[in-house]
C-alpha cells in the first residue's frame, strides 16, 4: 500500500457553493435588525431564530451531501464527525460559567485544520447543536452559536496549509489564529443578542431610529462593556491548549484521517515481476488522493 501524506478534505465546487449559500443567509440573519425600518418587526431575533433554525439544518445536510460528492467521503467521515461533535459537545460545559473558558474552542481549531473548511464547518454547528442539547441550552440564540461555531471552524480550515509546516510553527499559526478567532465569535454572538436590548435609554442599547454609523459606535461600547473579559479567557485558553497538547491531538486526528482513508481512491495492481524462480502470484491495493 502506498502511504501518502494526510490533508484537508478539499472544497469543490459544490461544497462552495452550500457553504456561500449558508454564510449569506447567516450573516442576513445577524445585520438585517441594523438595516430595518424602526417599526419593522424584524429588529427583535427572539422572533426570526425559528426560521433561521428551520433553514440551517436542511443547508446543513446540503453542505454534507456536496461534500461527500465532491470529495468521495464514506460513511468513516461521517462517524469521525459524529465521535467529534460528541467530544466537543462534552467539553463544552466543563469550562462553561467560567470567565469564558471554554475548551471546546481549541478543538475545533485544530479539527478545521485537519479535516478542512467544509468538514468543519458542519462540525462545528453540530458540535455547538449536540451541546446546547446536552446542556438545556436551547434559546433563540442557538441557532446564531450554530453558524458562529460552523464560521469559527471553517475558518481554521482555509488557513494556508503548505507541506512543509509542521511542528512549532503550525502551533503558532493556530494559536494566533485560535486567539482572534474567538474574539470574533464573542463579537458575532453580542450583534445578536445586542439588538435585544431595545429602549433601555442606554448609550449601548441598541436603537432601531438611529443610524448605522451610530448604532456601531453603541455596539462597540456594548463589546468593550459586556464581554472583552469574557472573550479575552476563552482566547487565552485556546492558545494554552493549542500549544501544550496541540501537536498530539493533531497527530491523532491525522492518524485517523489516514485510516478513514479520506479521499482515497482504490487502485488494484496486477501480478509483479518478482526474481527469476519466484512465483508472481501477489495482488497490490495502493490508495491514491483524488
Amino acid at each position: 500500500m502506498k502511504h501518502t501524506g494526510t490533508r484537508p478534505v478539499r472544497l469543490g465546487p459544490r461544497s462552495v457553493a452550500a457553504l456561500v449559500l449558508v454564510s449569506l443567509i447567516g450573516i442576513a440573519a445577524f445585520t438585517w435588525p441594523l438595516f430595518a425600518d424602526a417599526g419593522s418587526a424584524v429588529t427583535s431575533h427572539a422572533g426570526d431564530a425559528p426560521w433561521l433554525f428551520a433553514a440551517l439544518l436542511p443547508l446543513l445536510v446540503a453542505v454534507v451531501i456536496a461534500t461527500i460528492a465532491d470529495c468521495g467521503m464514506d460513511a468513516k467521515a461521517v462517524a469521525m464527525l459524529g465521535v467529534l461533535a460528541a467530544v466537543g459537545a462534552a467539553l463544552r460545559p466543563l469550562g462553561a460559567g467560567t470567565a469564558g473558558l471554554e475548551p471546546m474552542f481549541f478543538l475545533m481549531v485544530l479539527s478545521g485544520r485537519v479535516l478542512g473548511p467544509g468538514f468543519g464547518f458542519v462540525l462545528g454547528s453540530v458540535t455547538m447543536f449536540a451541546s446546547a442539547l446536552l446542556t438545556g441550552g436551547v434559546g433563540p440564540w442557538m441557532p446564531f452559536q450554530m453558524l458562529s461555531m460552523g464560521w469559527f471552524t471553517m475558518g481554521a480550515g482555509l488557513l494556508p496549509a503548505p507541506q512543509g509546516l509542521r511542528g512549532r510553527g503550525e502551533l503558532l499559526m493556530l494559536s494566533a489564529y485560535g486567539f482572534v478567532a474567538a474574539f470574533a465569535y464573542g463579537t458575532v454572538m453580542n450583534l445578536q443578542g445586542w439588538v435585544l436590548l431595545q429602549g433601555l435609554s442606554s448609550g449601548i442599547s441598541f436603537e432601531p431610529a438611529a443610524a448605522l454609523h451610530e448604532n456601531l459606535v453603541r455596539f462597540l461600547a456594548y463589546v468593550v462593556a459586556t464581554s472583552l473579559g469574557w472573550d479575552l479567557g476563552r482566547a487565552a485558553l485556546t492558545v494554552v491548549l493549542t500549544l501544550t497538547i496541540g501537536s498530539t491531538l493533531l497527530k491523532a486526528l491525522r492518524r485517523a484521517t489516514r485510516r478513514a482513508n479520506f479521499e482515497a481512491q482504490v487502485t488494484f495492481e496486477g501480478p509483479k515481476k518478482g526474481a527469476p524462480g519466484e512465483a508472481a502470484h501477489r495482488t497490490y491495493v495502493t490508495y491514491e488522493p483524488k
